[in-house]
């Protein structure tokens, strides 16, 4: 089992790190591979909402990590997107690449999910409640801690320092494992996934 994890800092290194860092940790303490990319300082292009990707499973930007990270979400085992937070919300990156990501993507339902969110002082349950859409749409469990899963500090060093946070971090990674875990028994023993069907597509004009 593995689970990808995306930073979405501008900053490699950063607070947004440190946090799924420690998240990871746990993960690797119960068994669970993980790899970290860095797609925070890239130029990422916003959708278009040309639809090329309902036909191909990837989108028609192919300058960036999306189409990778679709190709490495076939085989994931589950999803962390790290941001930090700018104006109450996650970055514009952040939103960019999780738009045409989630809108091409065909590899996401009931994989476990969940967003982890850094920040020097405010914004972040407002930013959480940003990402966790992109999981509840998709269908993917969307795992808890212990409280909010969030970091404060305004550099890595600052980060430390939040014990409290650091173990809400741990305690993410534990119970994600624990869930990937439960998933891999039921397969075992026969349990299927939800019958998938067709979505009524409506809105409010007609």
């Amino acid at each position: 089992m593995n689970v990808l994890m995306l930073n979405g800092s501008p900053h490699e290194r950063g607070c947004t790190n440190r946090a799924l860092l420690e998240v990871s940790w746990a993960l690797n303490e119960e068994g669970i591979e993980t790899e970290i990319l860095h797609v925070g300082s890239q130029s990422v292009h916003g959708c278009i909402a040309c639809q090329k990707c309902s036909e191909t499973g990837r989108c028609v930007f192919n300058y960036d990590l999306v189409n990778q990270v679709l190709d490495k979400m076939e085989t994931a085992s589950g999803l962390i997107v790290g941001s930090p937070v700018h104006y109450a919300s996650p970055n514009g990156t952040v939103l960019s690449f999780l738009d045409r990501l989630f809108y091409a993507g065909r590899d996401f339902a009931f994989k476990p999910g969940a967003a982890v969110v850094s920040a020097r002082r405010a914004g972040t349950t407002a930013s959480l409640d940003v990402l966790n859409k992109y999981f509840t749409i998709a269908q993917m469990p969307v795992v808890s801690s212990t409280y909010w899963n969030m970091v404060h500090g305004f550099t890595p060093q600052e980060v430390e320092q939040d014990l409290e946070g650091l173990h809400t971090m741990r305690a993410l990674g534990k119970n994600m494992a624990w869930l990937l875990k439960c998933l891999e028994v039921g397969k075992a023993a026969g349990i299927s996934l939800p019958a998938w069907e067709e979505i009524p597509r409506t809105n409010f004009i007609r």
